[in-house]
C-alpha cells in the first residue's frame, strides 16, 4: 500500500461543519468499498451474504461510536474467511455466534488486564507470514468459486485438486462463462485504480462487481448467483447447546485463533493507520475493547467475526475523513441498503466476488517486502515463510503459533551470543611446556550455541592443563551449565575452572 499524505483528525465540534460534510462524503466511500468485501467475504466463509452485512454494520454502528482509533473501520476480513469456514463446516452457524461471542469476552478481558499494547511485541514476520499464508489458503478455495466449482475442503487439498479442476471447468456448463467473469472482475480491480480520478469517486472493487453483475444480467448468462435470505431471516443467535460447547479443546482452541489473530490484526491496522494522518493515537487498550465488545454483539447475532480492516481505514483516511462519524455514518449506510435493497444481492454473481477475494488474497502476501527482507534480515524471511507454509499444511491457529515459536527460537539464537578467548595456546607447541591454557567464556550461554562451545572446549590439548574462566557471562543456563561442569569433571585433574 503506497503511503498517502498524512489526513488530519480531530474531535468532533459543532462549530466546525467542514467536519462532517468531510465525514459524509468519506463514509459514502467506505460504504462503496464495504459492500463487495462485505458479501464476498461471507459467501467464501461459507454464510449467508446478509451475515457479512451484518458485522460491517455492528463496526459502524456500534464499534465506531466507542474509543480507541479515531479513523480506523471494522468489518468482516479476509484475513478471518479460512478459520471461519473451518469453524462453520465443523459447528454450525450456531456454533460460529457461540466461538464469535467468546473471542468477543477474550478481547474484552485482554483490553481490561491492558495488554493490548503487547500485540506490537508480536514479531511483524509472523504477522506478514500468517497474512501470507490466509491469502494463500484464501486464493486456493476462491480459485475454485471462479469457474463455480466447489473447492475440496482445506488447504492442502485445494491445492492438490488445483491440476484437475482444468479439465473439470473445460467440461462443465457453466465453468467457462463463470471463468469470463471473475476475469473481467480481476481485469477491472487491475486496471480501474490507474484512472486516479475515477477510482478516487468510485472504488474498483465496487466497479468489478457491478460490472460483472450488469453483464451476467443483461446477458442472462448461466452463471451462480449469491444466494438471498434476507436481513432478518440471516439472524441466528447461538443457542445453549451452542454455548455449552465452549469448553471443548477444540472450541477452545478455535475461539483462541478467534482472538488473537482478529487483536493483532486490528491492532496493527491502527499503528498503520496512525501513520495516516495526523490526529489522535491510537489507545491500543481501549481499542482492544472497543472491538470485543463488536465481537461480542456480532457472536450474539450469529454474524462473522470482525476485525478493523486496512483497505476500508486507509480509505476513510485517504477520503478525507476527519472524525469517527465517518465509520458510524458508513453503517448507517450498510443497514439501509441492506434492509432496503435485499435483492439486489440476488443478482450478483458468484465469479465476481471469488475475484474481488482472490485480488484482496494476492495483496496479503506481502510480495515487495520478501526480497529486501532476504537481504537484510534472512531469519525474518525465513520465519514469515514458514507460518505461512505452517498455515497451509494445517490450519491457522497451529500455523501461528509455529510461526510464534520460530521467531522466539530465532531471538533466542540471535541474542545467545557467546566466543571463548583463549591465551596460552601457543605455547602447546613448545616440547615440554607446562603453562595453564586460560579459556574465558563471554557472552551468553545458552543451549542453542552449546554444540559449537563443546566442539571448542574438546579442542583443546588434552594434556595440557586448562583455565576455564565463566566470569565473562551474562547469562549461563541449566543446559550450559551441567555440560560445562561434565566436560570439566572429564578434564580433571589438568582443570581449573573459576566462574
Amino acid at each position: 500500500m503506497q503511503k498517502s499524505p498524512r489526513q488530519p483528525a480531530s474531535s468532533p465540534s459543532p462549530r466546525r461543519p467542514a467536519h462532517w460534510r468531510a465525514d459524509l462524503t468519506a463514509s459514502l466511500v467506505v460504504f462503496l468499498v464495504a459492500v463487495p468485501l462485505c458479501v464476498g467475504v461471507a459467501v467464501a466463509s461459507g454464510v449467508p451474504a446478509e451475515l457479512g452485512l451484518i458485522t460491517g454494520i455492528v463496526g459502524g454502528l456500534l464499534t465506531g461510536l466507542l474509543p480507541g482509533s479515531s479513523l480506523q473501520v471494522s468489518g468482516p476480513a479476509a484475513g478471518l474467511t479460512v478459520l471461519v469456514y473451518e469453524a462453520v463446516q465443523e459447528y454450525g452457524l450456531g456454533g460460529l455466534g457461540a466461538l464469535v461471542v467468546a473471542a468477543g469476552v477474550f478481547q474484552l478481558v485482554m483490553g481490561a488486564l491492558r495488554l493490548g499494547r503487547w500485540f506490537r511485541a508480536i514479531s511483524v514476520a509472523v504477522v506478514q507470514g500468517m497474512l501470507a499464508g490466509i491469502g494463500l489458503v484464501l486464493m486456493a478455495s476462491q480459485v475454485y468459486a471462479l469457474v463455480d466449482a466447489k473447492a475440496p475442503g482445506n488447504g492442502p487439498a485445494n491445492l492438490g485438486g488445483l491440476p484437475g479442476l482444468v479439465p473439470g471447468t473445460a467440461g462443465s456448463d457453466t465453468g467457462p462463462t463463470a471463468l469470463a467473469i471473475g476475469a473481467l472482475t480481476l481485469a477491472v480491480l487491475l486496471v480501474w485504480p490507474r484512472w486516479r480520478r475515477a477510482a478516487e469517486v468510485l472504488p474498483a472493487p465496487l466497479v468489478a462487481v457491478v460490472l460483472a453483475t450488469v453483464a451476467v444480467f443483461v446477458l442472462d448468462l448461466p452463471v451462480a448467483r449469491v444466494e438471498v435470505q434476507g436481513l432478518l431471516d440471516s439472524v441466528q443467535p447461538p443457542g445453549l447447546a451452542d454455548i455449552g460447547r465452549l469448553p471443548e479443546l477444540g472450541t477452545l482452541g478455535t475461539v483462541l485463533a478467534f482472538a488473537l489473530i482478529a487483536s493483532a490484526e486490528s491492532l496493527f491496522s491502527a499503528a498503520a493507520v496512525d501513520r495516516l494522518h495526523d490526529g489522535p493515537r491510537t489507545d491500543y487498550d481501549k481499542e482492544l475493547i472497543a472491538q470485543g465488545i463488536g465481537n461480542t454483539a456480532c457472536g450474539l447475532l450469529g454474524a462473522l467475526p470482525m476485525t478493523a480492516v486496512i483497505v476500508r481505514s486507509s480509505a476513510n483516511v485517504q477520503a478525507g475523513a476527519r472524525t469517527k462519524a465517518s465509520r458510524v455514518l458508513h453503517g448507517v449506510w450498510l443497514l439501509v441498503f441492506a434492509a432496503a435493497f435485499p435483492a439486489a444481492l440476488g443478482v450478483v454473481p458468484v465469479a465476481a466476488l471469488a475475484g474481488v477475494l482472490l485480488h484482496a488474497g494476492w495483496k496479503l502476501i506481502p510480495w515487495r517486502e520478501l526480497r529486501p527482507l532476504w537481504r537484510e534480515h534472512r531469519g525474518e524471511a525465513v520465519v514469515l515463510a514458514a507460518t505461512a507454509v505452517a498455515i497451509v499444511a494445517t490450519n491457522m491457529f497451529e500455523g501461528v503459533l509455529m510461526g510464534l515459536l520460530m521467531a522466539v527460537v530465532k531471538s533466542a539464537w540471535a541474542t545467545s551470543q557467546v566466543h571463548l578467548e583463549i591465551v596460552g595456546m601457543e605455547e602447546s607447541a613448545r616440547p615440554g611446556s607446562r603453562r595453564p591454557i586460560h579459556v574465558r567464556a563471554v557472552g551468553h550461554a545458552t543451549f542453542l550455541r552449546l554444540p559449537k562451545l563443546l566442539d571448542q572446549l574438546e579442542a583443546l590439548p588434552g594434556d595440557r592443563e586448562v583455565e576455564l574462566d565463566l566470569s565473562g557471562l551474562r547469562h549461563l543456563d541449566h543446559a550450559c551449565a551441567a555440560a560445562l561442569g561434565s566436560w570439566a569433571e572429564q578434564r580433571q585433574p589438568r582443570m581449573t575452572e573459576r566462574i
